[in-house]
């Protein structure tokens, strides 16, 4: 577990490469979808906290290019603050999950995770389980090996071009994609890496998203780890449950 090369961030506390010992678990193939989610909201009644507080965290490059000025997060000014964003409203009331209910829910916080994974009978997965995962064997960068594109084939939901400005799509996404995209990795599970940051229950995000980027954030690979507000929602962040 852990990663001290070239690839890592020290501030985010990877290295030292370690070993650790996880007790027998079991874990999604994939993250929690759309219509998986719909489905807990219409058993429970849950209301999300970015729908209490009234708005999220939506990328930028995501919105309409006549979309009126609103506040940008100061270190990420990509990040812009949208009234009326949600898991039903990913880009805010003018978008709908209707016809994305295979992708991964975002806009959802720590607490809702929890309670999510509680009514299903679960809970999140520790770091330690989560990264275990996503390297299914593998002491490599990637699950796959070192090469982020092998041969020339996408294997996540990454970034490609010139971040924030151009993203080349490369690999068929602008935002998210479907929670079973791309091939699943040793153990048969999906989107690891890329595609939706995901909540683990030691208060980190892990595996990256569609918006990481050699550039500025090479957290695309299992040992990296992003320290996160509980309460904190984004366009980019979702979970998949373990018990």
């Amino acid at each position: 577990m852990g990663d001290e090369s070239t690839w890592s961030y020290p501030d985010d506390g990877e290295a030292p490469s370690r070993v650790v010992l996880v007790k027998p678990f079991a874990i999604d193939s994939h993250a929690v979808s759309n219509e998986r989610f719909r489905t807990f909201v219409e058993d429970t009644g849950h209301v999300t906290d970015a729908e209490q507080l009234g708005w999220s965290f939506v990328f930028a490059g995501l919105l309409p290019d006549d979309f009126p000025d609103t506040r940008a997060a100061a270190d990420a000014p990509w990040w812009r603050q949208v009234f009326g964003a949600s898991w039903q409203q990913p880009e805010g009331p003018s978008s709908s999950v209707s016809k994305r209910l295979d992708h991964p829910v975002v806009h959802v916080s720590a607490g809702d995770c929890i309670a999510f994974a509680a009514w299903a009978g679960g809970r999140l997965p520790t770091e330690a389980e989560w990264e275990y995962a996503a390297r299914a064997g593998s002491t490599t960068t990637f699950p796959w090996g070192e090469d982020l594109v092998p041969d020339g084939v996408h294997q996540a939901n990454v970034w490609q071009g010139e971040f924030p400005t151009t993203n080349t799509m490369d690999d068929g996404w602008l935002g998210t994609c479907p929670v079973d995209a791309f091939g699943p990795n040793a153990f048969g599970l999906f989107n690891l890496i890329g595609n939706v940051w995901e909540h683990t229950a030691d208060g980190v995000l892990k595996g990256g998203s569609y918006l990481c980027h050699a550039s500025y954030c090479r957290r695309y690979r299992p040992a990296a780890r992003l320290l996160v507000d509980a309460a904190s929602t984004t366009g980019n962040t979702g979970f998949r449950c373990a018990r």
